[in-house]
């Protein structure tokens, strides 16, 4: 049986960024990821925002890792060359409640250590971006838009570099607790076992079947897990914004809003569809257009007739449901669960990006 120091399941952003982190930090690094490549679901099927963290309570996992992430993916892209631009980002007021909703934004936002949003007229949001229509503005200079996919294999790069190694086709079946330690059964052709000192379970949408099959651990350190859908529809021609456009959120999604991409593209979305089922696709139907056309005319009066197309879908991995208290990160650990070495993290969906360095940094501080 093969043995090994560290083993993290899941190759999406998230996962690469703690395996980096250990592995330079010294960790014997194994990366075990069920699909064919890395990054295939989660890490490839959102925005690639880089949030400044506005929306978060203070106390939330996503308030406290999304400000300090932000800064060290910036440092990060800036040293290693991967592609990013701080866009800035407008959330713009569309009705009157919104209008009144803009000097709280401010308020949780610098709660949250984000002191450089202003709220601006109408008239000074549509200098800057002459296609909008709203009631007032609140400016976001420090959001931005990341290449995920470079920064996903720049993850990798490092943590190859120190050692770790990528096992691609690779699920991760079962997990028995040894004498310090983990057995594991790696549904491969050769049925793999490996040994390990420490688990960090990352693996996303997976994460509750990888947790479900870890021998030993009680169902009450499992979170119930729910999913979201939500679906894009980008855009032709010219992008009609510089910067990000967001509605103020009327529930827990962003709304459909505005983003661009670094090669020119731009689309809107995503939507919120809650899945009654555990099973999902990414199926984005054309019958939705109607829907997406009539927000994006809130804040685009301009959008021209028939110019938007089904784009991409995405799937939110939750731990509450819909009409529940928003959704946080969940860190599960030894403290929690009892089994030294194992680290578990569950409903990893935005800002999760944005944090997936601070995120890194807490769970190696965990173990």
């Amino acid at each position: 049986m093969d043995q090994v120091q560290t083993v993290v399941v899941g190759a999406g952003v998230i996962g690469l960024a703690i395996a980096r982190k250990l592995a330079r930090a010294g960790h014997e690094v194994l990366i075990l990821e069920a699909e064919t490549r890395i990054a295939q679901h989660t890490s490839a099927r959102n925005s690639g925002v880089i949030h400044a963290g506005i929306y978060y309570s203070k106390d939330s996992w996503h308030g406290r890792l999304c400000a300090r992430g932000k800064e060290m993916l910036y440092d990060y892209c800036a040293t290693r060359r991967v592609d990013v631009e701080r866009t800035g980002k407008l959330i713009v007021a569309l009705n009157e409640d919104h209008l009144s909703r803009l000097p709280g934004l401010v308020k949780t936002a610098h709660a949250n250590g984000v002191t450089d949003l202003q709220q601006i007229s109408p008239r000074e949001a549509m200098e800057l971006e002459p296609e909008l229509a709203c009631l007032g503005a609140v400016a976001s200079p420090s959001t931005g838009i990341v290449d995920a996919p470079g920064l996903a294999l720049s993850f990798l790069g490092e943590a190859e570099a120190e050692g770790a190694v990528l096992a691609v086709n690779a699920p991760l079946r079962a997990v028995h607790p040894i004498s310090g330690g983990f057995e594991l059964n790696v549904d491969d052709p050769g049925e793999t076992k490996i040994a390990c000192s420490n688990l960090i379970n990352a693996a996303g949408l997976g994460a509750w079947d990888v947790a479900r099959g870890i021998h030993g651990l009680s169902e009450t350190h499992i979170p119930d897990r729910f999913l979201a859908k939500g679906c894009w529809f980008s855009g032709t021609g010219a992008s009609p914004f510089r910067q990000l456009i967001y509605p103020v959120p009327d529930n827990e999604s962003l709304g459909i809003h505005f983003t661009r991409n670094l090669g020119g593209g731009f689309k809107f979305g995503p939507n919120l569809e809650w899945l009654d089922t555990q099973g999902f696709d990414y199926f984005v139907d054309p019958a939705k257009l109607p829907v997406f056309e009539q927000a994006v005319r809130r804040y685009w009066p301009g959008l021209p007739e028939g110019s938007l197309h089904p784009e991409s879908a995405g799937i939110r991995p939750k731990v509450r449901g819909e009409g529940d208290v928003a959704s946080d990160f969940v860190f599960s650990g030894p403290a929690q669960h009892g089994l030294p070495g194992l680290v578990q993290l569950f409903g990893i969906e935005s800002p999760g990006l944005t944090s997936c360095l601070a995120i890194a940094q807490q769970v190696a501080t965990m173990l």
